[in-house]
């Protein structure tokens, strides 16, 4: 129900009113971007993709401008959404932050976020991505009325994820082997199984005869398909990037906060 109130506004008034903020959070490397750029592009929407250093200026009050900018403009353009990567490192709770311009642009941030609820007229969603939500200031917390979390991807996932980063590639990898190689990446996010792929990928590059032609005269016709061994080589070369103490702390602030 955040794509829906975009294409058609007058369904979704009084009650139905949807609320203007999404929280995403899970572990790195799990597409929450991805997530923000697919939203976009299903309500057909103007999208925004801004980091803390958007924001960054040297003169005094020129970050909250700025802010105040991007929503005027996001507003002229709607249907909008504006997608604020690592947005813990903005709205980041006042007793972890060095107050001045931290506090500032905080507040306008959150005065923005106020102003494309208030009527309700106004079709601008304010997309928020964490890998560490329980950073939020507890008043923005309350702003991002949706709060959805991204988890590592599952066996299945993860097998359909091989599947599509070799589609255009020559392996020899049968179903059964696509199979065994999922079971062996749990706990593995989307980006540490596309450096999976990619250390595979080398493999045949690696296993030229050293002896044989320069590799500017190789064509593609005779490097080897990758095959199952080459892939359990780059997972036992390749390790986690997520912690299970981070899992567990996403986790729990899902059960606390988390919602559909």
């Amino acid at each position: 129900m955040v794509v829906y109130p975009m294409l058609n506004p007058a369904l979704f008034q009084g009650l139905r009113r949807p609320g203007r903020g999404l929280l995403l959070f899970g572990p790195p490397g799990t597409g929450k971007t991805l997530i923000g750029k697919c939203l976009a592009t299903e309500a057909r929407a103007t999208f925004f993709s801004i980091t803390s250093s958007s924001f960054g200026s040297k003169w005094y009050g020129e970050s909250e401008t700025l802010a105040k900018t991007l929503f005027e403009c996001a507003r002229a353009l709607q249907p909008s959404i504006i997608f604020i990567d690592e947005v813990d490192s903005i709205l980041k709770s006042a007793r972890d932050t060095d107050g001045g311009c931290s506090t500032r642009l905080r507040t306008e941030l959150l005065a923005c976020m106020d102003g494309c609820t208030s009527t309700g007229k106004e079709e601008v969603l304010v997309v928020g991505a964490t890998n560490w939500p329980g950073k939020i200031d507890e008043a923005a917390r309350r702003r991002f009325t949706r709060r959805l979390y991204v988890p590592l991807p599952d066996e299945e996932t993860r097998l359909e994820q091989f599947k599509h980063e070799l589609s255009q590639e020559k392996h020899s990898i049968s179903e059964d082997e696509f199979g065994l190689i999922a079971e062996k990446t749990k706990g593995y996010s989307g980006a540490d199984i596309t450096q999976v792929c990619r250390n595979a990928a080398m493999k045949p590059i690696r296993s030229l005869d050293p002896n044989g032609p320069s590799i500017e005269f190789i064509t593609m016709d005779e490097v080897r398909p990758m095959n199952l061994s080459d892939f359990l080589e780059s997972v036992n070369e390749t390790t986690k990037s997520v912690s299970q103490e981070m899992i567990d702390q996403l986790e729990d602030f899902n059960n606390k906060f988390g919602s559909l």
